[in-house]
């Protein structure tokens, strides 16, 4: 089955069940797809072909939705961008995906504004830009659409992820690939046809994706999205839509606490899986939410976009017992190991490179055959994330490899935000790091040295990155220091600076 069929036949047995609850409005599957098939007929009309490219940068809205499988049935590969992003960042993946059509949300228009160049024909979607045509309303008035043969092995996703070289990479997944990423989550949290799933992070994210959204269009339950994540708006959707599954970062979770006073007053007695990742949570804090949300039904979900994401799971068993934790074994369709070596397996104790291999793989990175060679090991993907086994086998991450920050659930590669500092005429040297933070898991600090004789501040070089970077990457922390520490061959030490700067 690909994902064209698999709307074509949720749609087939629940023509009126709400594919998706948006604002107190349905949307059922046959309005769904409906929508999509005038969505690929105009897509069609402007000349999209098998296997061309489609840059989608939306929030929750029942527009992306409708784009995303549009893109589809025109038989075109759907690529989602970071609505975070600023013009530079978005313009490479534009370039990169080789993106024919650019659709973005209204809202974005001051980003959108500001590419460049190209042939991509760039529209908005779901609100009105001034400079561009609308997507929406020329719904009313498309063409027929023409089905176009797609095998389950035809690409459907390029998913961009930051790379350790500052460029992101895009993982290439198939119809197929989606699906099992999807099947995956619904096997794990045991979805059926009355869920109600919370989509209030990023629906472009590949977890929400790929695990949770596609979970509920393949058992055809209602997904409740919210435009974007605010602390009241996700508990009153809980109480008011009766929602029953929820992923988010941990920070998701924190600040409803902290910041509503009247938190107590909600009733979330709905839900029945309170689903989260980015990065694990301490035992205290776990106890707390436990406590506050009256419920023990936490998981923990750890994963790669590259593998679907697919990986572990810590079932809500082993929240306190094994807080830190990872979990133990893979999901279903997904095999881990811990390698402290290309040929030998870690055992109790002893720490390695996670290695994942599930049915969601993505095929490789689009256009960067070395890097794909460099990722997989046969049919293994090594993570790049080292962790240590315990007596029970539970996994606990204690580095990465990679070095990557993870910051709200969100990916930040200290050489992306490098690579923008040494832009700064004033800036000699810098090294970025991760510090913990309580609530965020990690953030990101910068450790500069300035150019000789030049005076920099945080708040100077905070505006100079503005617009380089989305604001989840730029430096929470700016430390000034006269030299950096180096290995013999120029490297920077950033283990010492991660012990000086903790």
């Amino acid at each position: 089955m690909n994902l064209v069929e698999l709307l074509d036949s949720t749609a087939r047995k629940n023509p009126n069940r709400d594919c998706i609850r948006y604002m107190g409005k349905g949307y059922t599957y046959a309005s769904i797809l409906n929508a999509a098939e005038k969505a690929a007929g105009l897509f069609q009309q402007w000349g999209l072909k098998k296997d061309d490219k489609v840059a989608i940068m939306s929030l929750n809205t029942p527009s992306f939705v409708i784009a995303f499988y549009g893109v589809l049935k025109a038989g075109g590969v759907v690529v989602p961008v970071n609505h975070k992003l600023m013009s530079p960042e978005v313009q490479y993946i534009l370039q990169h995906s080789e993106a024919k059509i650019f659709l973005f949300d209204g809202a974005l228009a001051a980003v959108a504004s500001k590419l460049t160049g190209g042939s991509v024909r760039c529209l908005s979607l779901d609100s009105p830009a001034e400079g561009f045509d609308q997507f929406d309303p020329l719904l009313a008035n498309a063409p027929s659409f023409h089905a176009v043969p797609i095998s389950e092995n035809d690409f459907a996703e390029i998913l961009y992820t930051s790379g350790t070289t500052g460029k992101p990479k895009g993982c290439l997944h198939t119809h197929r690939s989606v699906i099992m990423s999807g099947i995956t989550g619904a096997l794990t949290m045991k979805f059926d046809e009355d869920d109600r799933l919370l989509m209030a992070m990023p629906i472009w994210h590949s977890s929400p994706l790929n695990n949770w959204f596609m979970a509920a269009q393949y058992v055809g339950c209602t997904t409740v999205m919210i435009r974007e994540y605010h602390p009241l708006h996700f508990l009153q959707a809980i109480q008011n839509e009766k929602c029953t599954i929820y992923f988010g970062a941990p920070i998701s979770y924190v600040m409803p606490v902290q910041m509503i006073p009247n938190f107590d007053t909600f009733d979330l007695s709905s839900m029945r899986a309170w689903i989260y990742g980015g990065g694990p949570i301490a035992a205290d804090t776990v106890g707390m939410l436990m406590s506050k949300y009256k419920s023990s039904l936490f998981y923990q979900v750890y994963g790669m976009t590259e593998s679907g994401p697919t990986g572990t799971t810590l079932l809500p068993k082993d929240q306190v017992r094994k807080a830190g934790s990872i979990g133990h074994g893979g999901l279903p369709g997904c095999d881990v190991m811990v390698m402290k070596s290309d040929t030998e397996a870690a055992k109790p104790g002893e720490t390695g490179e996670i290695w994942l291999k599930a049915d969601s793989m993505m095929k490789g990175y689009f256009k960067n055959p070395e890097a794909t060679a460099e990722a997989f090991s046969g049919p293994w993907y090594r993570t790049g994330d080292v962790a240590r086994l315990d007596e029970d086998g539970y996994l606990f991450i204690v580095d990465r490899t990679k070095d990557m920050i993870v910051t709200g659930g969100e990916n930040v590669y200290s050489k992306e935000v490098e690579d923008a500092i040494a832009g700064h005429p004033d800036v000699m040297e810098s090294a970025v790091i991760a510090v913990p933070h309580p609530e965020w898991g990690e953030t990101v600090a910068a450790i500069i040295v300035p150019a000789k004789g030049k005076t920099l501040t945080a708040e100077s070089l905070s505006a100079f990155l503005a617009d380089k970077l989305a604001k989840f990457k730029i430096p929470r922390t700016f430390r000034f220091v006269e030299s950096l520490p180096h290995t013999p061959s120029g490297k920077i030490m950033k283990y010492k600076l991660r012990e000086e700067h903790q």
